[in-house]
């Protein structure tokens, strides 16, 4: 499909892609465009009963030629994904992690205790160092020589990764009932919160450049 094709009818992947700004957008209406950006912004609204013309007016008041959300060269985009987001996520999970474990045995005993959060902010960071390593170590030094041929697989591995990395997010938003802390919420249980809603847009921001923008540079189609 082309820029030219009406908006309803290109997946909401290309859209976010092509059109700067439309990331921030589609988090605002709640539109997974990263690991489920193969879907067409119809089927996307209609997903979540959303008005889909609203949607389309919020997208077309973007401006087409505003600056790109990332750069545009191959070199400097993985070089922009390592240093905004690689490094990022090794700062701020870890304080995640430490701050959740202290909400949790702090708050105990309160009835909308985020229980498991930390649990699931372990794991998720050995799975995500594990991924952002193989990226650092074997698929970007191979995209940086254009070795397009090998890709195909650790590719698709990646892709693999982040649909987990997905349901890892549905989780956290269900254990932080959608990153809103109750009306008693301390200072640290509301910093959690909102540490973890900036992970989700870091990582959704995060998985949209590799999944729409990098990977199809290195994939052929049939």
């Amino acid at each position: 499909m082309t820029q030219t094709t009406p908006l309803h009818d290109r997946t909401v992947g290309q859209i976010a892609a092509q059109l700067p700004g439309a990331s921030g957008v589609f988090r605002r209406f709640g539109i997974d465009f990263c690991c489920h950006g193969d879907v067409p912004l119809a089927e996307a609204a209609n997903r979540r009963n959303l008005d889909l013309g609203a949607l389309e007016s919020a997208l077309s008041a973007l401006d087409p030629a505003a600056a790109p959300d990332a750069p545009q060269d191959t070199g400097a985009l993985i070089d922009h994904i390592q240093t905004r987001y690689h490094a990022t996520h090794r700062q701020q999970i870890p304080e995640l992690i430490e701050l959740s474990r202290k909400v949790e045995a702090v708050h105990a005993n309160h009835p909308e205790v985020p229980r498991g959060l930390s649990d699931a902010l372990h794991r998720i960071w050995g799975e995500l160092e594990v991924h952002m390593k193989k990226e650092e170590l074997v698929l970007f030094p191979a995209m940086r020589r254009q070795a397009a041929d090998r890709l195909a697989v650790p590719i698709s591995e990646m892709r693999h990764d982040h649909d987990d990395h997905g349901a890892f997010l549905d989780q956290v938003a269900q254990l932080t009932h959608d990153y809103t802390p109750p009306q008693d919420a301390c200072r640290s249980w509301q910093a959690l919160y909102a540490g973890a809603a900036q992970l989700k847009a870091d990582l959704m921001e995060h998985i949209h450049l590799e999944n729409n923008v990098l990977f199809p540079r290195f994939e052929t189609t049939a």
